[in-house]
């Protein structure tokens, strides 16, 4: 029988350190513990799929609170019965002691803990469409405001066309029309595909104008 941790963070700039040192107070080694800097959205994550394919009969995993395995109620419920029916697995969620499979086996045990696991799962796949619906508010709200999302807008100067033609060419290399327009590559190119679509959009005008 061997002893496992699983620990989840949504991104790669929240802090693990909580959940690493439940782990470690449980003696788990390093080596037998794996995270994921993912959403709880599913079970497609890599570190979770390599520790389910480890996972033996008679085994135990711990985690740290049960929105740290998945976030969406069904496949939480899924993913339980899974390791705990299929695969013979023990699962100790540390926040909540009444669900650790080694606890209380009978019948009335087993329905306890079939019954907080689907009131926390609820709770954490609802507090998922908290968290979406907060940043939808949010995003909207700054909106509002005035404020811009994503990157920011680069104009071409005023020679733009010039630098183009000129690279087109080959009077200057790509390295050299960049540094001079102080642009990206993917920007350079995305002005130069709009720079076509004036010219042709004014040459198109130019011939109806003649007819």
């Amino acid at each position: 029988m061997k002893e496992y941790g699983y620990i989840r963070v949504s991104s790669s700039d929240q802090n693990e350190d909580r959940q690493l040192i439940a782990m470690q107070e449980r003696n788990i080694p390093q080596s037998q513990i794996y995270m994921d800097k993912l959403s709880g959205k599913d079970f497609e994550r890599p570190e979770y799929r390599r520790l389910a394919k480890q996972l033996k009969q008679g085994d135990l995993l711990y985690i740290k609170s049960i929105d740290r395995l998945g976030r969406n109620y069904d496949e939480i419920q899924n993913q339980w019965r899974i390791l705990t029916r299929e695969k013979g697995v023990d699962i100790a969620v540390l926040d909540m002691p009444l669900l650790d499979t080694r606890l209380n086996k009978d019948l009335m045990g087993t329905f306890i803990a079939d019954l907080v696991l689907q009131i926390l799962s609820f709770v954490a796949h609802s507090e998922r469409d908290n968290i979406h619906r907060r940043q939808a508010e949010g995003i909207a709200a700054a909106k509002a405001k005035g404020v811009e999302f994503g990157r920011p807008v680069i104009n071409a100067p005023d020679d733009f066309p010039q630098i183009v033609k000129r690279w087109e060419n080959g009077r200057i290399s790509m390295g050299e029309a960049l540094a001079t327009l102080e642009m990206s590559i993917s920007t350079f190119y995305r002005r130069r595909r709009e720079l076509n679509l004036a010219l042709k959009n004014g040459q198109n005008k130019q011939e109806k104008s003649f007819k």
